[in-house]
């Protein structure tokens, strides 16, 4: 059975009406789903019950299962999800000063296979519905009793590769009959794929963009991410700029630093050269380790040594924390495991 919040409003008021409601109803029910968080028909009370049981008849609606919340000595917390055919996904609350911002997943593991992240270590499943990648914002928002500030697609998965979902989900998120969630605090990330930056450009929201480069030579970048065998940084680059002629909001480059391989002098030189070309922020990611993967952290003076050089070039340049890391929660630690015995 289809899950109600897998419908957009145009398609759920097109369910409405043949049943022969009156037109407002999608509005009431797209009210109770998303700015009341209604986890059932019941709660419905100003549809009329004959409505509220044919609904419950045609559509599913299902909170998502909650297997363990993980919290960090920081604040952050880690909740891992149960979805109805047994996969496991990870959602991330990170509360920075006066942010709280979510992490969102869209895909059950991930076929990128980026060397230092830990979501694709054991493959990808499959892509999240858009009632399991809205369906993390409602357990978040009902269970923390928070005013979210600040929504990233940047959990497990890729979510330029499951656009058609992405896209539903990031449009009700935005919808005033929905979640009413600002367009310029929802953050997408991809590991560059060109044709998803080409359709993301035309979607015509003003969600920002973020780009993970972590290298700015194909050399390098083809070791820690297979994609740049498919779209290398020539083409990568094009697509974004592209993406900025077309209107599109500033871009921001996502970069992991990993000792030794990525965070010397030149790779400072190259990066800025690119980030300079795109008029792009960089974010600067310490490598959060995770098990069975041969990378490590820069020492400190190497980090603030190539902010430095990025600034010397006329870029803007930060270094991200990695909160969470406790609890396997920062950047690239994320893998939807079972919990241990």
């Amino acid at each position: 059975m289809r899950d109600i919040r897998d419908l957009n409003f145009e398609e759920l008021r097109t369910a409405l009406a043949g049943e022969n409601e009156p037109a407002y109803r999608a509005e009431q029910v797209f009210a109770w789903l998303y700015q009341k968080g209604a986890s059932s028909y019941a709660e419905f009370t100003d549809l009329p019950r004959a409505l509220r049981d044919r609904l419950a008849e045609r559509f599913s609606l299902r909170p998502l299962e909650v297997v363990e919340v993980r919290s960090s000595i920081d604040g952050t917390s880690k909740t891992l999800f149960h979805l109805a055919d047994g996969r496991l996904i990870e959602t991330v609350f990170i509360p920075s000063g006066a942010r709280r911002t979510i992490c969102l997943s869209t895909q059950a593991g991930c076929k990128f296979a980026c060397a230092f992240c830990a979501s694709g270590l054991h493959g990808f499943h499959r892509q999240l519905t858009p009632a399991e990648i809205l369906g993390q914002v409602l357990h978040q928002r009902n269970s923390l009793d928070v005013d979210l500030t600040n929504l990233v697609f940047m959990g497990m998965g890729e979510p330029l590769d499951n656009m058609d979902n992405v896209e539903h989900a990031l449009r009700v998120l935005n919808d005033p009959r929905g979640f009413r969630f600002a367009a310029r605090r929802i953050t997408v990330s991809t590991c560059g794929l060109v044709p998803g930056i080409e359709r993301f450009a035309k979607i015509n929201l003003q969600i920002n963009l973020s780009v993970s480069i972590h290298a700015a030579d194909d050399e390098t970048r083809t070791r820690l991410m297979p994609v740049n065998r498919r779209y290398p940084l020539s083409e990568l680059i094009s697509a974004c700029e592209g993406y900025l002629g077309g209107g599109g909001r500033k871009i921001t480059f996502e970069y992991v630093l990993l000792k030794g391989i990525n965070d010397r002098p030149a790779d400072a030189e190259r990066l800025a050269r690119l980030a300079r070309r795109l008029r792009a922020k960089v974010n600067l990611i310490a490598f959060s380790p995770v098990a069975g993967l041969p990378f490590e952290r820069p020492e400190r003076a190497s980090v603030d040594e190539f902010i430095r050089r990025l600034k010397n070039k006329g870029v803007g340049a930060t270094l991200r924390s990695s909160k969470g890391s406790d609890i396997q929660a920062a950047c690239g630690q994320l893998a939807g495991s079972a919990p241990a015995d």
